[in-house]
């Protein structure tokens, strides 16, 4: 699994991923199919070693109108599926079947990537302490069509802006978290 290099959504869905299909399903029609035009994206999904057959009829299910070059299955040990989800910023534990309806954004050096603030307006309002927000959550269309497709946007955006030399991210960062500081 390459991610270096790449703009990633990482995903788990343990052992069992057909049973988890919802998650994948909605993945795909609100984020990937929105996403799969640029360049360096791809969706990476981890399954457990041994879960073949139900990846088997989750790809078909997936791939049901369009084959989808820019996701990809990754087996792995369930030693080694939990090594990589306690690795990220998580609010919540893997499920005991190793899935999550929870997927991530890593960028292309390989950091995760969300909001440092989180807030809606009326929260800030009422001066609520910031917190961020890491992953997003599949079952939760609104956080996928609104959130998440606006974290990718901005990210795309960065990287565009990087190549023509137009982009300074230590700048932006450092105003985000001051801004932060001052609310």
């Amino acid at each position: 699994m390459q991610l270096e290099n790449q703009i990633t959504v990482l995903g788990f869905l343990g052992n069992n991923p057909n049973q988890e299909a919802l998650t994948a399903l909605n993945l795909k029609e609100l984020i990937y199919d929105k996403f799969q035009g640029f360049k360096k994206f791809q969706v990476v999904i981890i399954v457990s070693d041994g879960a073949e057959e139900s990846t088997k009829l989750l790809r078909k299910e997936l791939n049901q109108y369009k084959e989808l070059k820019y996701w990809k299955f990754v087996f792995g040990s369930d030693e080694d599926i939990n090594k990589i989800y306690n690795s990220l910023r998580a609010e919540k534990q893997l499920n005991p079947n190793l899935s999550s309806v929870e997927v991530f954004i890593i960028d292309k050096e390989r950091n995760q990537r969300g909001r440092l603030d989180d807030r809606e307006d009326n929260e800030k309002e009422k001066e609520i302490p910031t917190y961020g927000m890491y992953s997003y959550n599949c079952i939760e269309v609104a956080e996928l069509k609104n959130k998440m497709s606006e974290d990718m946007r901005i990210l795309f955006t960065e990287y565009r802006q990087k190549r023509k030399g137009d982009f300074n991210s230590t700048t932006r960062r450092a105003e985000d978290l001051k801004n932060n500081e001052q609310e």
